[in-house]
């Protein structure tokens, strides 16, 4: 019996050691000059292991990939997912990619229209998307935000590792609604999360259990974002895809443009440009 309390010690402590690290990663917010609430990067969550590559890499002026990492907010499990997918995308990628949380962004109380608007703003103003399409039916938010980014070229990599079977097709098709299939400048990432579990798992050690399961599922992804960001624009007409933002800022109404400061839209398209996301 005595031997069994230590293991369940020392289980609980590597778990606890892992929580406090995802802390170190949450972003903090910041406001616009419109006063919406937008992620800012905390230098501080960055650990001795990941500091020497960051700033490597900032030293020859490089910024960060921001990616929006849009999926399931309902359960311990999707939250702490969430977290946990973002660490270990940004620790594999060695600082290229940073995500943001919309569970960062948003209250648990008093959720009103602002709260869509301002994770509409912030697919607008990532470089990069992640969708997690898990679950018998997709993630109804998640599929707007979807198709919101395609409307506007945002290259995407979409996730699923719910190994169940779902959709219209058989085998060779994507499990999941046949609308939400075969968009552009998109990878489609499946794995079998059950498998990948099992084939992470250290008995007894649930820190490296994660260790090994997120790191792998991560580099996988980080995989998928760099193909899908070397593939060309859809527009090559300069003024035509700001043409596009143009309408993608009046489009969703409700007040979601008045989230923008003057000029934020042509600063984030030249920003855009900048990074080779969009033609010049």
């Amino acid at each position: 019996m005595t031997a069994l309390k230590y293991d369940i010690r020392k289980d609980v402590s590597a778990a606890l050691r892992q929580y406090q690290v995802l802390l170190g990663h949450i972003r903090t917010p910041a406001q616009t000059a419109k006063g919406v609430l937008m992620t800012k990067l905390n230098n501080n969550s960055l650990n001795s292991a990941e500091a020497p590559h960051i700033n490597k890499d900032r030293s020859r002026g490089d910024r960060p990939f921001t990616i929006y990492l849009a999926g399931d907010l309902w359960t311990h499990k999707d939250l702490i997912g969430n977290a946990l997918l973002s660490k270990y995308i940004k620790s594999v990628s060695r600082g290229r990619y940073v995500c943001v949380l919309p569970q960062d962004l948003e209250e648990p109380v008093h959720r009103t229209v602002d709260i869509r608007n301002v994770d509409l703003k912030h697919v607008m103003t990532c470089d990069l998307a992640i969708f997690n399409f898990d679950g018998s039916n997709l993630d109804a938010g998640t599929v707007v935000e979807f198709i919101y980014a395609k409307m506007i070229d945002i290259p995407s990599v979409i996730l699923r590792t719910d190994f169940r079977a779902a959709g219209e097709g058989g085998q060779e098709q994507d499990p999941w609604n046949l609308m939400a299939t075969h968009w552009p400048r998109t990878k489609v990432v499946k794995l079998h999360g059950m498998s990948e579990y099992q084939g992470a798992k250290t008995p007894g050690q649930l820190g490296k259990t994660i260790e090994k399961m997120y790191k792998k599922m991560a580099q996988t992804l980080v995989d998928n974002l760099d193909a899908v960001r070397q593939e060309a624009p859809l527009v090559s007409d300069p003024a035509r895809m700001a043409a596009f933002y143009q309408w993608a800022l009046e489009c969703p109404g409700a007040g979601y443009d008045k989230h923008f400061a003057d000029n934020e839209v042509e600063s984030l398209l030249s920003e855009k440009k900048r990074k080779g996301l969009l033609a010049k």
